[in-house]
C-alpha cells in the first residue's frame, strides 16, 4: 500500500509535468472508482487547467482551475503512470485522463482505490479527507511540541494512534514498523504510559523513518510517476522476520496486533515496558 513517501514523491513529480495542462479527455472503466455518475465526472473534468499538485496522508490532491478539485488514493496499491502518448498503455487501467499536449495519465488500482472530484465547498465536507490530521514532512506546523502535545489524553495503543488518519495522516503499516524500533515502543505499548523522552523519540523515529523512504524515492516494490521503483527497501525489523535485529542481534519475530501483524525486536521493544 502506498504510504506517505510515495504519495509524496508521486505529487511533486505530478506537480512538475502537469501543472498549467488542460484536460482534454477522460475515459472511466471502473465506475466504482469515481464518486460521481461517469458523464458527470467526465463532463465536469473536461477543460479544466490543472493548478498546483500536492497531498495529504495517502492523498493526491489536484487543483483544477477554477473551483475544483480531483482527489486521488491508490487504497490497497495501484500505479499512476505518465505516457507521452497513448503508445505502450497498460492492458489494465481504471482510468485515462489525456492533456491537450498529448500526454496521457494512466490510473490502476491493484483491489480498490478512489478518483474523486469535488468543488472547493465538497472538499471541506469530503467524508474521508476533511479529518485528516496533519502530514509529516509537508505541514511546518508539525513540529515536536506539535505532535507532543496531540499526546495528550488519548487512549488505546501507540500503533493504533499513529495508523488512524484524523491523528497523523501518512502512516500505515509499512512505516510503523521501523518507526517503533527506532523509539523502542512495543506497538502495544499505551500511549498514556509513555514518558516525555520516549513521545521525543518517537517523533524522532517517525520523522527519520519517513524522510529516509521519501529520500530514496519510497518502496521498491512501488512504481513512481515514470514507471520507476523506488529505493527504498532495507527495514531495519519491518518485513524481516527470523533475522537479527541491527541493534542488538536478537531474533525478529512477527506478531499479531489487532487485524494486523507487526515486527518487532522482543529485546529492544518489550511488551511491558
Amino acid at each position: 500500500m502506498p504510504e506517505l513517501p510515495e504519495i509524496l514523491n508521486l505529487s511533486r513529480q505530478m506537480d512538475r509535468e502537469l501543472r498549467n495542462q488542460e484536460i482534454q479527455s477522460v475515459s472511466v472503466l471502473q465506475e466504482k472508482c469515481v464518486n460521481l455518475p461517469v458523464d458527470d465526472f467526465i463532463n465536469k473534468l473536461r477543460g479544466k487547467r490543472v493548478g498546483e499538485i500536492t497531498h495529504r496522508g495517502k492523498w493526491v490532491f489536484m487543483r483544477l482551475e477554477p473551483e475544483a478539485w480531483l482527489l486521488l488514493n491508490l487504497g490497497m496499491g495501484g500505479n499512476v503512470i505518465l505516457h507521452r502518448d497513448r503508445e505502450g498503455l497498460p492492458d489494465k487501467y481504471q482510468l485515462l485522463i489525456e492533456f491537450a499536449d498529448g500526454a496521457v495519465l494512466s490510473i490502476g488500482f491493484w483491489w480498490f482505490g478512489y478518483v474523486h472530484l469535488v468543488d472547493d465547498e465538497g472538499l471541506k465536507r469530503h467524508q474521508m479527507t476533511a479529518r485528516l490530521g496533519p502530514t509529516p514532512l509537508r505541514d511546518p506546523g508539525f513540529t515536536r511540541d506539535c505532535f507532543i502535545n496531540l499526546l495528550k489524553g488519548r487512549k488505546g495503543s501507540v500503533k493504533s494512534f499513529l495508523t488512524n488518519q484524523a491523528n497523523v495522516a501518512g502512516i500505515g503499516n509499512v512505516y510503523i514498523q521501523d518507526t517503533l524500533f527506532r523509539a523502542c515502543l512495543h506497538p502495544l505499548r499505551g500511549v498514556q504510559s509513555l514518558t516525555e523522552e520516549e513521545k521525543s523519540l518517537l517523533y524522532d523515529g517517525m520523522m527519520e523513518t519517513l524522510r529516509e523512504a521519501a529520500d530514496l524515492g519510497g518502496l521498491a516494490h512501488e512504481k513512481d510517476l515514470y514507471d520507476r521503483p523506488g529505493g527504498f527497501e532495507d527495514f531495519l525489523v519491518g518485513y524481516r522476520e527470523g533475522k537479527e535485529c541491527p541493534r542488538c542481534g536478537t531474533v525478529i519475530v512477527k506478531i499479531k496486533t489487532g487485524s494486523t501483524s507487526s515486527y518487532i525486536c522482543p529485546q529492544c521493544q518489550p511488551e511491558g515496558k
